[in-house]
This record gives C-alpha cells, structure tokens and sequence, in this order.
C-alpha cells in the first residue's frame, strides 16, 4: 500500500511537470511542442531525472512513518530539482538550455503539484487491519489514526473460531504476548496465506507518530536507529546555524520591539533565566522574554496552568505567539539547543521524571528544540501523566529524525504559531 501510494505521487508529479514543460514552451518559444523550436530535449531529460531522484531521496528521508503528500516534500523536489538540473548543466556544458523555460516550468509545475496533493490528502488512503493484542487503549489510539482501519481487536489468548480475513487485509500482531495456541495456528494460517505480517507496534508507530513505551524493553530500541543517523547530526547542527543567521535580522527586529514593550510596561528584567536540562543531561541556562511575575517561582516550580494568574499583562499574547520563545535563538546559535527537538525541562522536573518515567533519560540523546514532535503534536504538558504522553511523541522523533520530518515540524510549528495550539 505505502508503496504504490508513493509511486503514484511520483507519477502524478512527472505527469505535472510534462504539462507544466509545455506551458512554458508556449511562453518561452510560441509552441507548446519545445523540440519545434529548439534542441531542448537534454534539458528536459535533466529535469526529468531530477525530479524522479528527488522524489526517491525525499521518500528515504522521510523515514517509516505513513507517507502523507506533504507541501514540505513538494518544495523540496522542486528546490532539488533545480540544483540537480543546474549541476548537470554545469557537467555537459554544450547541452542547450533556456534560462526562461527551466524556471517557469518548475513554478508551473507547482500549480498542478499542489492542487493534486489537495485532493490526495482530504481523500487519505487507508489500511485496513486485524489487531491482536491485549494493549486495549493502544488498539484505541490506533483506531484514532487517519490512516487506519481497525477491523476487529483479538485478544492474544483467544480460543475460539475465526474466520478467514478478507483480501487485503494486514494483521498486527503483539510480539510481546504469548498467543494461544489457537491464535498461533490462525496467525501462522494467515502468513501461509499470503497474508501481510507485521509487528503491532511498528503498525502502531507509523500510523500514531508515537513509540508505544510498553512495547520498549531496554531502550536501546530508541539509541539504536539514532546511530544510523549520526553521521547527519553535525549537518543538522550547521543548518540550525545556517538559518538562525540568515533569519537574524527578523527575529532580532521582533525581539527588540518585545523588549521595549516588556521595560515600559513591567518592573524588573526582560530577559528570564532558567537553568534546563540539555543534551547528554548536561545543565545549560536557558532565557525567554519574561511573561510571568518576579516572584513567580518563590514557592518552587511548577508547571503553567490555562488562565495562570502569574502571567503579566501583555504575557498571554506572547505566550500564545511564541514571541516570548526569541532568546531562545541565542540558545541555539551557543549550541544549547536546536530548532526543532525534545522540549528542555526543568532541573526538578526531568529528575523527578527521570526517576518515575521509564526512558525518561532517552530524550536528552538529542539537544533540546525550541519546537519539536511533541509540541506540534500534543501541546503543553502540565502533570506527569501527559508527561508521558508527550514523551511517546519525542521518542518517536529521536528515532525517525530526518531532515524532512525537522522541515514538516518547522511547517506545522508555523501554523501553530498562527493559531496559539497549546500555549500555556
């Protein structure tokens, strides 16, 4: 199913591109058939085959989860295309080019390359499954998923008859459940069958965007897959870098006028210190715009809560904005933190939740993120057990990181900053 849906994104998108290859020639030569006028087929073939190798790239970065047609991945293709189709101009250097027709026919093509993935993502394609497991609210947030069609839940002990599934259907199995001995033969049945096999959690990974914790026995089942993505890690650094920079006079500009605003309407500093937790457990001091009274913490931390009488005049709005999150940028720049990762906690509070929270620890194997998995998805945490709902989230992103999955979360951070989902 993933396989011919992505297949089928890759051939709509080629399909684009030949329309788009022909408007362009209309405006570039008067003829919407381009070898009419000029020799262009090189060029064509180079635009071709780069589109067809960044759609292969983008797929494998994008990791395991549920392949969605994302706006993300389309700029990418059509940003990689560009370069590929100038780094092979570059290469054969006698091939014709027209300058006028390369670029108006990647901005065409995103016309059609937008409006198709529309469609494609109000019309999801869905699998359809038969789940056997004794994890009931795991079942439950599978159920929830967009992507999947739960059929019917099997507990691993059952005994009784069952019938043959129909055609096309996958089956989730819990490997962590001992299954009788009549669950055995019909899973085993099934896989003779031709039937699709898969482990219940992976299934649960894909379609959820969450690691189920029960299902993790060492932890190395998280450290593990961040090895195979190491060797990006420096790269991710210097693009956090990269960007920072490159986007400095805004958020400086931004910055400024909230520091004005906060020294005319508040007494006391404008800048709040707090020493986080950061990468490998390391302590690092991180500032925001100060939202909530001087004397907020004179009993001890504690988490913000909706309506917090705390929170200073003018503090909401910066809440809900993110606009008090700007310093945070000086964090990333000393490398404290990255743009997008786990979110940074307090001292007493990761301790106490290192202590109570099985893997707790696991998130501080990555610099913490100013946006992340969790936040986009789940928004603010204030009490242990939507703690640990929160870190299903960031254990799937420190497993999956990619530097498509960092560019969705930046997307989605953007719309979140629009609508204020889970300030606090």
């Amino acid at each position: 199913m993933r396989t011919r849906f992505v297949l089928s994104v890759a051939a709509t998108d080629l399909l684009s591109l030949a329309v788009s290859f022909g408007v362009a020639s209309f405006l570039a030569f008067g003829t919407a058939f381009p070898w009419q006028a000029q020799p262009i087929w090189p060029l064509i073939g180079f635009v071709s085959a780069s589109m067809i190798a960044m759609s292969f790239v983008t797929d494998k970065m994008a990791g395991p989860g549920v392949p969605r047609p994302t706006y993300g991945r389309m700029s990418m293709i059509g940003l990689g295309s560009l370069l590929l189709t100038t780094g092979l101009l570059v290469i054969f250097r006698d091939a014709y080019f027209s300058r006028p027709f390369l670029f108006s026919s990647l901005l065409i093509w995103l016309v059609p390359a937008t409006m198709h993935r529309i469609v494609r993502r109000r019309r999801p394609w869905s699998e359809r499954m038969i789940v056997i497991t004794k994890e009931k609210k795991l079942a439950d947030d599978l159920r929830l998923a967009d992507h999947a069609v739960v059929v019917e839940v099997f507990e691993p002990g059952f005994e009784g008859d069952m019938d043959l599934p129909e055609p096309g259907i996958h089956i989730a199995v819990d490997l962590g459940a001992v299954l009788s001995e009549r669950m055995a033969q019909f899973v085993s049945s099934c896989d003779l069958a031709g039937y699709t096999i898969r482990p219940f959690a992976s299934i649960y990974e894909e379609h959820t965007g969450r690691v189920p914790l029960v299902h993790l026995a060492e932890g190395w089942e998280i450290s593990a897959p961040l090895l195979r993505v190491a060797r990006w890690l420096p790269g991710k650094r210097a693009t956090d870098l990269i960007l920072t920079v490159l986007v400095s006079p805004i958020w400086l500009t931004l910055g400024l006028l909230v520091a004005l605003y906060l020294k005319a309407a508040e007494r006391g500093n404008v800048i709040f210190r707090q020493v986080r937790v950061g990468l490998d457990g390391d302590q690092f001091t991180m500032y925001k715009f100060r939202t909530m009274e001087i004397d907020a913490e004179v009993d001890g931390p504690r988490f913000a809560s909706e309506h917090d009488p705390r929170v200073i005049k003018g503090g909401a709005f910066l809440r809900k904005s993110r606009l008090d999150e700007i310093p945070q940028l000086w964090n990333v720049i000393k490398g404290d933190m990255a743009l997008v990762g786990p979110r940074a906690e307090q001292v007493s509070f990761a301790k106490d939740f290192h202590a109570s929270i099985p893997f707790y620890g696991h998130r501080h194997l990555v610099r913490p993120g100013i946006t992340g998995w969790a936040q986009v998805n789940y928004g603010y945490a204030d009490d242990q057990a939507e703690t640990v709902e929160k870190l299903t989230y960031d254990l799937y992103y420190i497993k999956h990181m990619s530097p498509v999955l960092d560019l969705r979360i930046l997307w989605k951070s953007i719309w979140i900053v629009v609508t204020g989902f889970g300030a606090r």
